[in-house]
């Protein structure tokens, strides 16, 4: 159960960021280093264990049970941030899930899954924040992509979709929210070390570690560019695929995975 914001101790003048799948990997790396660096943190997931876990280690972080495949648990979560640390100035909404799937057959509960969770929970959690953020013409919004957005990946057909579904859904807003007044980013990582990721069984080229990943996302969120990319050579390289001709592209990544 999520603590009660009322018994939180108030933080008159600090920002409040709130994060999504804040229970491990980015996220709680994420969390722990928001906090530790001024700001509050409103800390959503489902695991509640690890979310206590967080708070107990650090007095501006609020634990809050949330469901992002649940849109009434999207509300209340939002309710309940607001109502311990204020209006919102940062979401992060970084929850998701990665399943490799190779076909044949189709894992179609598999698909239906991480589409539901890396994209609609952000539609979600997005039809609560919004309304708020353009009421006061401020607010700042970053959704977690990754580079297997880019172009489609071995063991990655029910998630590379989600990322693309990612990259473009912030595209698009940023033309409707910039003019008014919210900043609209995307987080593309290459590879971190998470649970998720434990699971590849082939080589991960520049892996980094999640609280790497946390440093280069608040330095991110600091700046003006649209796409927070990380690390930078894996990134340049995975552009670069990008823009091959589809036979090249096969190839090389092929060669690459032997997949």
């Amino acid at each position: 159960m999520a603590v009660s914001p009322q018994t939180k101790q108030s933080h008159h003048g600090a920002r409040h960021m709130l994060i999504t799948g804040a229970s491990a990997g980015i996220g709680a790396a994420l969390a722990k280093k928001a906090a530790n660096t001024g700001w509050v943190v409103s800390a959503l997931a489902r695991r509640t264990d690890k979310l206590e876990a967080l708070a107990e280690a650090n007095p501006n972080i609020l634990p809050v049970k949330a469901d992002v495949s649940d849109l009434a648990s999207c509300e209340e979560a939002v309710r309940l941030a607001v109502l311990g640390h204020g209006p919102i100035d940062v979401e992060v909404l970084n929850a998701g899930i990665y399943h490799p799937q190779t076909a044949p057959p189709v894992d179609v509960a598999s698909f239906e899954a991480q589409m539901d969770v890396n994209y609609m929970g952000m539609v979600r959690m997005l039809s609560h924040i919004l309304p708020d953020m353009a009421a006061r013409g401020a607010g700042h919004i970053a959704l977690m992509g990754s580079v297997a957005g880019y172009r489609g990946l071995p063991q990655a057909a029910a998630y590379s979709p989600t990322k693309a579904a990612a990259i473009a859904l912030a595209e698009s807003l940023n033309f409707d929210l910039e003019p008014k007044g919210i900043k609209i980013q995307i987080i593309n990582p290459g590879f971190v070390e998470t649970d998720a990721t434990s699971v590849n069984d082939f080589d991960m080229p520049d892996i980094i570690t999640s609280e790497q990943a946390a440093i280069e996302i608040l330095r991110g969120l600091a700046s003006d560019r649209f796409e927070i990319a990380f690390p930078k050579r894996f990134v340049r390289q995975m552009k670069m695929l990008k823009y091959l001709t589809d036979r090249l592209y096969f190839k090389i990544m092929r060669a690459r995975t032997g997949k």
